[in-house]
């Protein structure tokens, strides 16, 4: 089995790709070294129509050298610009301002800035059927859990 080889050069902002095997060669330029290494197999489809073949991809006569600068390109984050967050003024939230405007909550359990229209920050409202009675709700918000500050023995077996 006669293998095909992909030889890849670095020319400024591109990449000449030449991939030569089975009595024929082709050339061709790519802007990136992923976009170089798609465009050999390109080249390679058009050299062997008819199958599979073994290919060499070289970089400065290198297969290390190449696999290592494509595994790097392909694993690194391209850069992002950051967040911006928008400063913070001194009025009140949306949510905040039509729950207050508006008192409690609807007859129906639909949190007063919902049923203005306003997407609450909180967590959803419940249907009647899931709500713990408020005796309850109100114990789970004062009592803090305990954390242990020692781990616990195991002893051994006899």
């Amino acid at each position: 089995m006669e293998t095909i080889t992909a030889t890849y050069a670095h020319e400024n902002d591109d990449w000449t790709i030449t991939v030569s095997g089975r009595g024929g060669a082709r050339t061709a330029k790519a802007p990136g070294i992923i976009a170089a290494r798609d465009r050999a197999d390109q080249l390679v489809d058009e050299l062997a129509p008819d199958g599979r073949p073994t290919v060499v991809h070289l970089l400065n006569g290198s297969a290390l050298e190449f696999t290592s600068s494509y595994m790097t390109a392909r694993l690194t984050l391209p850069d992002i610009e950051p967040l911006e967050v928008p400063p913070s003024g001194s009025s009140k939230p949306a949510v905040a301002a039509a729950s207050a405007s508006t008192g409690a909550s609807s007859s129906a359990g639909v949190p007063a800035a919902a049923a203005a229209g306003v997407p609450a920050a909180a967590k959803p409202q419940l249907p009647p059927s899931k709500q713990l009675p408020k005796e309850v709700e109100d114990r789970k918000a004062e009592e803090t859990p305990a954390v242990p500050t020692s781990k616990p023995t195991v002893s051994p077996r006899a």
